[in-house]
């Protein structure tokens, strides 16, 4: 299968091109799934005139952020706690939950952080669902969303986000170091995600010391159970790991622990749970607070 930048058109750095006509309609009904399905829709939707006098000013009026990366360093494994309400793979989960509620829950449970889908389309969430979660509670907000150019990081930040994702896969290396600079610019952690060595090594490049794993293929949307564990001991030391998707127990966090991940961030598995406190919990004390193997 060719990849996503393979797919696409070179992106630029104004976003405003829709991406990914590929090399015609056959080969790109087979070679688009559902990452590049939801990024072209991203680039689709960007507006050409770029980030406007006002969305700067409303991301400078946000209060200091809260410090995700360094709520994920501790002895024991930190949990990403996740609010969506649907999911490409997997459907609907709760598309009735209150943020605020769950993000109560989680916090309760022993949650480190908070991650909130902000994608309408795909996953049914909203920027609101981001700022109604992050006001319920006093942990650092991660917002998750398919961040394609500076209108998307300014944005991030004017909705109150502690911390932004950029996917490695979805960006040119000139896009990837652009919107890494001006997230940290903007007093917002970034989190870079990989899925293999040569995106660790960009993510890297660009100066990242927060790495996620994704464990599943966005371009497929199934899991590799294995590849956080694979991947794990070509981060350095200095930086905090996080391990993403998949995770479905605390036997499985046991395991990424051991690894040397300094966090977990668990979605699906605790939308489903019928205590989503207590199960967040059971993730929290599946590796005690104790010094992990290192790598």
């Amino acid at each position: 299968m060719l990849g996503w930048r393979q797919c696409q058109r070179t992106p630029s750095l104004s976003c405003a091109d829709p991406a990914a006509q590929g090399p015609g309609p056959a080969s790109y009904s087979l070679c688009v799934k559902y990452l590049e399905q939801i990024v072209a829709s991203h680039r689709a939707s960007v507006d050409p005139g770029g980030v406007s006098p006002e969305l700067i000013a409303a991301a400078a009026s946000q209060p200091p952020t809260r410090g995700f990366a360094a709520s994920l360093k501790g002895a024991g494994m930190a949990v990403i706690a996740e609010c969506k309400r649907k999911s490409p793979s997997k459907g609907a989960l709760d598309m009735n939950l209150d943020p605020a509620g769950l993000a109560r829950e989680y916090a309760a449970g022993g949650a480190s952080a908070i991650s909130v889908l902000t994608d309408r389309d795909f996953f049914g969430g909203s920027p609101d669902d981001l700022r109604r979660a992050r006001n319920a509670i006093s942990l650092p907000v991660l917002r998750k969303d398919f961040t394609v150019c500076p209108a998307d990081v300014y944005q991030s930040r004017a909705m109150g986000a502690d911390a932004i994702l950029l996917i490695v896969a979805a960006l040119s290396k000139a896009e990837l170091a652009e919107l890494f600079a001006l997230g940290e610019s903007l007093g917002m952690d970034v989190l870079v995600e990989a899925h293999d060595e040569a995106e660790i090594d960009e993510a890297l490049s660009v100066g990242a010391t927060l790495i996620g794993v994704n464990q599943r293929d966005l371009r497929t949307f199934g899991v590799d159970g294995v590849r956080a564990e694979a991947l794990a001991g070509l981060i350095p030391k200095h930086c905090v790991k996080v391990a993403e998707s998949g995770i479905e127990g605390p036997g499985d966090v046991a395991r990424l622990g051991n690894c040397g991940y300094d966090a977990v961030l668990v979605g699906e598995h605790l939308l489903v749970a019928s205590d989503r406190r207590s199960a967040v919990a059971d993730l929290v004390a599946a590796v005690p607070a104790a010094p992990r193997a290192a790598i």
